[in-house]
């Protein structure tokens, strides 16, 4: 009786696995995602981690644990599985085509925008957007408008959180200089910022290459900072403000008037 009931629940925990996976698969299809490139190569080898750590939850777990423990990791590891692949989907943009605007670099919420007088990396005086990017959000970089990338800058640094606006001061970043190619043509600077979870900025721009607005050019891995420097123009104007959430390549962060 016993071995039967065993038999049973090992039948019961392969349906509610394969029922896992399958509906892993469908919220994939619904979402109709794409995995970015630059996720290489932990969009393979964490779903195959997690994959294995469900297989090996099954094997141990029919002798050792109790039917609801299994039933609950399964669970758990289900939903890290649709979180990874969340992680590094690469979602379509409507990327707006006019030539006066200036577009998020980055999706997630607006944590700061200051004035920079002195020490600014322009050399003048600028404007300097904060996005914080979350483990929630897509965490691929975009060219804010048409530039031409003039210089690539990585910096070495420390992991704070970077929700915090002082983390660009201290964290490992990397800053592209642009300029714009068109009215006005200034230079601008896109830093890309690790946080305390991020370990890894990916990024294929090269110097001397051309982007267009929304193009995407790299990614910060699992929690980060960026930033987009712009200098003052009377007829700058900025549409967002603290605390807006914001999508690279679609949202419009500033508008020349």
């Amino acid at each position: 009786m016993r071995e039967g009931s065993a038999l049973l629940n090992a039948h019961f925990l392969v349906f509610f696995r394969l029922l896992i996976i399958y509906r892993v698969v469908v919220i994939i299809y619904s979402m109709k995602m794409r995995l970015t490139k630059y996720g290489w190569p932990q969009v393979v080898v964490f779903p195959v981690l997690i994959l294995s750590a469900m297989v090996l939850c099954l094997l141990i777990g029919l002798n050792s644990w109790s039917i609801w423990v299994v039933y609950t990791a399964e669970a758990i590891l289900a939903v890290l599985l649709v979180w990874v692949l969340c992680f590094f989907r690469d979602p379509h943009r409507q990327i707006p085509c006019e030539k006066h605007l200036v577009l998020a670099p980055a999706d997630g919420t607006i944590t700061d925008i200051e004035t920079i007088d002195e020490n600014s990396p322009l050399s003048e005086p600028a404007i300097r957007i904060g996005i914080f990017l979350s483990v929630f959000n897509t965490h691929i970089n975009r060219a804010p408008c048409d530039v031409k990338v003039e210089k690539v800058t990585y910096k070495m640094g420390r992991y704070k959180n970077a929700a915090n606006p002082a983390s660009g001061k201290t964290n490992e970043s990397n800053a592209l200089t642009l300029v714009r190619r068109d009215v006005p043509g200034d230079k601008l600077i896109v830093r890309q910022i690790s946080g305390a979870i991020a370990r890894r900025i990916v990024c294929k721009a090269k110097e001397g290459e051309t982007l267009h607005a929304g193009e995407k050019f790299g990614m910060i891995k699992f929690g980060s900072r960026t930033e987009i420097y712009l200098p003052l123009r009377d007829n700058l104007k900025s549409i967002v403000k603290k605390g807006d959430k914001v999508k690279a390549g679609e949202s419009i962060l500033i508008k020349y008037e």
